[in-house]
């Protein structure tokens, strides 16, 4: 088979207008310059193209094809069981994978970049199973149908794939390229009563995610958020049980803003918050104010419990530009202290309460759990580490913020996913106080510590080898803790052209050495040849080139 990706009506069918355009993020238009071709994309199998038959409500492999996929998989699962030498690598798809109405966006781009992906040595690829579009029709009201699509196209390729069950809206976080929001349903219950989400100290509510005040309140037509994010799970479970643990290699489970477990204390979608801010305190909402005075009653200091702390600043500040934050702070006073294990310690409860009931669900299908953390490095240097304090990190000069969260998730099997891998301290501005290497250190020892895997992620998007070689000398363990698995982010059309295919797939080959430095050869041999524009090309004459995704 010789598959060539370029602007052809044979490739794509122009009249199929099903789904919307969406943000540069996953789109079949895309501009070609009158050059001679800088990128082309070919690839090519010796074998059979496989062919794709219709998804049906059940699992299509036949039991010789189980016993392949079951074994490739735990021959994969070892190696992100342990961390040996060999990192798996995963890449994000688009986040409008799954259109609007349901089915799968672009689907034969999708399977020419899917094929694309395997030829260059990755494992599998992340997808986020949005809440806003699966549950979007009513309660309990679920339309898996085009992650069914793109979960048998990744089986039939002998891919793995990683699920995040994204509870938040997509849209207003760094990299959001499209918007979906949470279920209409939600949002009219929302408008009924804005407390059910985050609120800051000047009463702006956030939409991106359920307050966790009311994890355990039937404010959702009769359902807990708790309740209703476990039938969600539950249902998901249900329509791929034949997938899980062969073809289903992961859950996220997410638990906030961006599926990270925290507080959405950097809003910079509407331009609230601009790095590198400290951010604010989100417990203005009247749950989280009645628990905040509850905690304070209960050891006789009531006026502890009258809301966050006044001299907190606000979202664009520096830490010393506060009373709260700088060096010999409020922070560090006992209320202080009494105010930060409470707004952290509601935080674990609340990832706690979503990851019991996760496993649960999941037990016994073979997937791996995991759960992300955010990589908020920026005043990390300072004595209170102010933006990670805002957004629910208890972690200080003289406070570990991060052992907590890991044996949290220890206790119930969870991979911690961290994010902020590629970054390096001397690439950030100064004035920040960033430090993302001591970050990543602190972070790997406090999962050594409680024995449970690590695995990573970029922050932002980053093609330069710059940031892969970070990348891979993060993951080695030489404090015999390195990453299990590395998730890129993300798959898109800038991915694909010459320069940043060339170096992803030597990242991808030197993540799979053990961190050795490889070269790209003229080829990439696994079931496919792949071709990249800076290969001797035979062909003289111009022609428009570009990857479709």
């Amino acid at each position: 088979m010789a598959l060539t990706l370029r602007s052809s009506t044979s490739f794509i069918n122009l009249n199929d207008n099903r789904n919307s355009k969406t943000h540069n993020d996953f789109s079949s238009v895309v501009g070609f310059p009158q050059i001679k071709p800088s990128f082309q994309l070919r690839v090519r199998n010796s074998t059979k193209e496989a062919q794709f038959s219709p998804v049906e409500r059940t699992s299509s492999f036949s039991e010789g094809r189980k016993d392949e996929q079951r074994e490739r998989l735990h021959a994969n699962a070892g190696n992100h069981s342990h961390n040996g030498p060999r990192v798996p690598v995963f890449v994000m798809l688009p986040l409008d994978t799954v259109s609007v109405g349901g089915t799968l966006n672009k689907p034969r781009a999708m399977l020419a970049s899917l094929m694309a992906l395997k030829s260059a040595g990755v494992d599998g690829v992340m997808v986020d199973a949005w809440w806003g579009l699966v549950e979007k029709d009513g309660p309990l009201k679920y339309n898996w149908e085009g992650y069914a699509e793109l979960i048998n196209m990744i089986g039939k390729l002998g891919l793995k794939l990683q699920v995040v069950m994204s509870f938040h809206q997509c849209g207003g976080n760094v990299g959001d390229s499209c918007s979906i929001p949470l279920p209409q349903w939600v949002l009219e219950e929302i408008s009924k009563n804005p407390d059910l989400v985050y609120t800051d100290r000047s009463g702006r509510c956030n939409p991106e995610y359920i307050s966790l005040g009311c994890d355990s309140l039937p404010v959702l037509r009769g359902r807990t958020p708790i309740q209703v994010y476990s039938d969600y799970m539950r249902s998901f479970r249900e329509r791929f049980k034949d997938y899980l643990g062969e073809v289903i290699a992961e859950i996220q489970v997410g638990m906030g803003p961006c599926g990270e477990l925290r507080y959405p204390s950097y809003p910079e979608g509407n331009g609230t918050w601009r790095f590198p801010g400290i951010g604010e305190f989100q417990c203005y909402d009247m749950y989280m104010k009645a628990s905040l005075a509850a905690t304070a009653k209960a050891i006789g200091k009531d006026e502890w419990g009258q809301g966050g702390p006044h001299d907190a600043g606000q979202y664009n500040q520096f830490p010393e530009d506060t009373g709260f934050f700088r060096s010999d702070g409020t922070w560090r006073s006992e209320y202080g202290q009494f105010f930060l294990e409470w707004y952290s310690g509601k935080l674990l409860e609340h990832g706690e309460k979503i990851l019991q009931a996760a496993e649960v669900i999941f037990k016994g299908t073979g997937a791996k759990l995991s759960g992300k953390v955010a990589g908020i490095h920026w005043h990390y240097k300072t004595r209170s580490h102010a933006a990670e304090l805002t957004a629910g990190y208890y972690n200080t000069r003289n406070r570990d913020g991060y052992l907590p969260i890991a044996r949290m998730m220890s206790k119930h099997g969870v991979v911690l996913n961290f994010t902020c891998m590629e970054m390096r301290d001397g690439e950030q501005p100064g004035e920040a106080s960033c430090s993302p290497e001591g970050l990543v250190r602190q972070v790997k020892g406090a999962t050594k510590t409680a024995r449970i895997e690590l695995a990573g992620e970029n922050a932002l998007e980053r093609y330069d080898r710059g940031a892969y070689s970070q990348v891979v000398a993060t993951s080695i363990p030489d404090t015999g803790h390195g990453l299990s698995a590395f998730t890129y982010l993300r798959m898109n059309k800038h991915l694909f052209e010459a320069e940043n295919w060339r170096n992803f797939v030597e990242f991808v080959k030197s993540m799979s050495e053990g961190g050795r430095k490889t070269q790209l050869p003229a080829s990439d041999t696994i079931g496919t040849d792949l071709y990249v524009g800076f290969i001797k090309q035979n062909k003289e004459r111009h022609m428009k080139s570009a990857v479709l995704v």
